[in-house]
């Protein structure tokens, strides 16, 4: 059973720093690309940030790029994002997603709160 399970979220203050984490199971997590999406209230899913399977690809919504790294550990099975210059417009659930073949995955999100 895929299971990937966000961690790291939290209250910040404008400027401030976050380090997201999503532990990943259940199927061979260094074979497959791994993306991070968020949501804001009372809006629909946003792409943020995507790495390919080994690494060494990544990608990012303009409205992060500068900002938001992505990496992974695959020997921990892990994806990471490292949220810098927080800005009140990321406020979010963020989640971290996968395909596999003809199935898309979600964990269940972890809540990030920018504001004063």
């Amino acid at each position: 059973e895929v299971q990937l399970v966000e961690s790291g979220g939290g209250l910040v203050q404008p400027g401030g720093s976050l380090r997201l984490s999503c532990a990943a199971s259940g199927f061979t997590f260094g074979s497959y690309d791994m993306s991070w999406v968020r949501q804001a209230p009372g809006k629909g899913p946003e792409w943020v940030s995507a790495i390919n399977s080994g690494g060494g690809s990544t990608y990012y919504a303009d409205s992060v790029k500068g900002r938001f790294t992505i990496s992974r550990d695959n020997a921990k099975n892990t994806l990471y994002l490292q949220m810098n210059s927080l800005k009140p417009e990321d406020t979010a659930v963020y989640y971290c997603a996968t395909e596999t073949g003809a199935d898309s995955y979600w964990g269940q999100g972890t809540q990030v709160t920018v504001s004063s």
